[in-house]
């Protein structure tokens, strides 16, 4: 055993915890035990999985990084529409890296055996389709379309070419949220009936100011290629270039970026198949720098009651302006508690609240409006109605669980996709899975710019 993996499993007695005994954490240890021969095991070059990344910008980057950390993993090319970014692709990956402008040359290479999109969103599912076509394996950036429209057509054309296909949402893989799942599941909470989710920031690259290059123009962007599907062609644009998701035309708004992780990881945890009502507001309050896509979005989105889970309502909010800083969060909650994901991926709580079994009487009650006569047999009747016991607010203690120090959930995300691809595991999150979660998301952009209710099949994944 090498000395680090020593390390790593002795930090697993003290950074996992559960305070309640009678919920332990043997299981979450197996896991984390499995995970660390996962990543130990050696692979033959019959095993190694060629891969090949389409949009190095920051996604792209960031997804290529952790796929080469997970073990067989190869990067034979780069594909993207500024120059500079290929050139880069070669001074961190290596000169012998291919790179192109035109994704059609990745996807037509024999020794590309699997493909990350991470281009502006309104290419995931053309690419991504094309790509299926091809025989390559596909880790889809989220959301997977760019529109409600595209998302039946991308699960046709997974399930007819049988491709592997993934979404990045990396907390569905992540082991705090699958942990939550099971102690949901076991009814730590006792019946969900609401969820209060949100990510904060307060910055300007928080808020998708990201710098542009000063050699940025038509001479080293190909703003053919990346315009090819506008229907409205417009005169080149280095903001809407290399700030797409400021717009419309090429993103999904802070809805399309994160409100789709607060789904996938709701749907997760709850195995839900989506709401069928969502509605929207927003407003573009303090970036007025050209964007035509709100900076502070809330929506309400109404679940409700099928086999998996009884009735529920989410509450999700973006706000790119917070005085609160940069922090997001997840409630889950219940009649008996909460599970707080504020950790956003490295751990979570539990409180625990359940009432007591009588009512109560006095306090804030119209019991002192009542004659002092009135008063003395109402209490009486209640106490021959209900012991002290049941008099008592049950004391339940909390759970807390936290990840192991150094734990990724991305990586672990990237080990679910090369699974499914050496050994044709089941992906964590597939294609309907990954449009359960865009749909409703991308329903709030319909509900704020139409100011109007939505409502959603998510059954059979239709507007209604």
């Amino acid at each position: 055993m090498s000395s680090d993996r020593r390390k790593f499993l002795k930090q697993l007695g003290s950074t996992v915890v559960l305070s309640s005994a009678t919920l332990s954490s043997f299981a979450a240890m197996e896991e984390h035990e499995y995970r660390i021969l996962q990543a130990e095991k050696r692979y033959s070059p019959n095993d190694k999985v060629r891969i090949a990344t389409i949009g190095m910008g920051i996604m792209g980057y960031n997804d290529t990084r952790t796929a080469l950390a997970c073990p067989g993993v190869e990067l034979v090319g780069c594909c993207d529409l500024y120059t500079g970014r290929l050139d880069h692709a070669k001074e961190v990956f290596g000169a012998h890296i291919f790179t192109t402008k035109n994704y059609h040359e990745i996807l037509d290479r024999k020794d590309v055996d699997a493909v990350i999109i991470a281009t502006s969103d309104n290419w995931h599912s053309t690419i991504a389709k094309a790509a299926m076509r091809k025989g390559k394996a596909v880790y889809s950036e989220k959301p997977m379309v760019h529109y409600l429209s595209e998302g039946l057509d991308e699960i046709k054309t997974q399930q007819e070419t049988k491709a592997v296909f993934q979404v990045g949402s990396q907390r569905v893989s992540s082991l705090s949220f699958k942990k939550a799942k099971e102690l949901y599941q076991a009814g730590a909470i006792g019946q969900i009936n609401s969820i209060e989710a949100s990510f904060n920031r307060q910055s300007a690259l928080g808020a998708w100011q990201y710098t542009i290059p000063l050699d940025a123009s038509t001479q080293t962007v190909d703003w053919n290629r990346y315009t090819a599907k506008d229907q409205k062609k417009l005169p080149y644009d280095s903001n809407r270039f290399f700030r797409w998701r400021n717009y419309r035309e090429y993103g999904t708004g802070v809805a399309g970026d994160l409100f789709v992780h607060l789904l996938s990881g709701i749907h997760f945890i709850t195995d839900s198949k989506g709401p069928d009502k969502i509605f929207s507001i927003g407003g573009t309050y303090y970036w007025k720098d050209g964007r035509n896509v709100p900076d502070v979005m809330s929506a309400v989105i109404e679940y409700p009651h099928t086999k998996e889970h009884p009735a529920f309502q989410a509450v999700l909010r973006v706000n790119f302006i917070s005085g609160e800083g940069d922090h997001s969060s997840t409630k889950i909650i219940g009649s008996e508690g909460v599970i707080d994901l504020s950790d956003e991926g490295g751990g979570f709580t539990i409180h625990k609240n359940k009432m007591p079994v009588a009512p109560g009487i006095d306090g804030w009650d119209s019991f002192s409006s009542y004659t002092t006569a009135m008063q003395k047999a109402l209490m009486d009747d209640y106490n021959k109605k209900y012991s002290a016991a049941d008099q008592q607010t049950p004391n339940i203690p909390g759970i807390t669980y936290k990840t192991p120090n150094g734990y990724d959930a991305n990586i672990d995300h990237f080990n679910s996709f090369f699974d499914g691809i050496r050994l044709g595991k089941p992906i964590v999150e597939d294609a309907v899975f990954g449009f359960r979660a865009a749909a409703p998301a991308l329903a709030c952009n319909d509900s704020y710019f139409q100011n109007k209710v939505i409502h959603w099949d998510a059954e059979h994944m239709r507007l209604v």
